[in-house]
């Protein structure tokens, strides 16, 4: 199966924070998931693609760039975003086409906005996605606290579906490249 990892704004400043905001929720934690799939990924032969959003760091520096204690695979592909969904103005959707992805696992920041965009936005596209629960993080808001909200998007984003297409939600531990969307049809 063709099939493709897609992290989120994995950003150095995102995750460590700025003179406005804190880190985000469960930082090492999220950063540790991130590198165990980007191992599985590997081991899949399944290739990684980043997605970089310009708001951060004003979209330059080291703040801009992935955070450095993520191991990115030298032959990763990078897109930068202007907008919250990855796929608007990125060619993201073009590529993944180009590379007759079906399956799409996700991971990255912040829950509440890019992650359940891409989410949804793959599901309408024609891509089976696989959410890693334990694999994304938010910065929280002034109604729900980060784990409210982690929760929260799990349980919405487990089985949503857009008729042929659905997403899952399975943990980092699990064998996310071996995808279970056929069991559920």
């Amino acid at each position: 199966m063709n099939q493709m990892l897609l992290i989120i704004d994995a950003q150095q400043e995102l995750m460590e924070g700025n003179q406005k905001t804190g880190p985000i929720f469960n930082k090492e934690s999220l950063i540790k998931n991130i590198n165990t799939v980007i191992e599985k990924a590997l081991a899949a032969d399944t290739s990684v693609v980043f997605i970089r959003d310009l708001d951060v760091a004003e979209g330059s520096g080291e703040g801009f760039q992935i955070h450095c204690e993520i191991n990115v695979p030298s032959n990763s592909k990078i897109f930068d975003k202007s907008a919250t969904n990855s796929f608007y103005g990125t060619g993201l959707l073009d590529y993944l086409k180009s590379k007759h992805i079906k399956h799409i696992v996700i991971m990255g920041c912040e829950t509440q906005h890019c992650v359940d965009s891409a989410v949804r936005t793959a599901t309408i596209n024609g891509f089976d996605v696989t959410l890693v629960g334990d694999g994304h993080s938010t910065l929280g808001n002034d109604e729900l606290n980060e784990e409210q909200i982690i929760r929260h998007h799990n349980t919405t984003l487990h089985g949503h579906y857009n008729v042929e297409h659905f997403s899952i939600v399975r943990n980092s531990g699990e064998n996310l490249f071996q995808p279970i969307h056929d069991s559920f049809r």
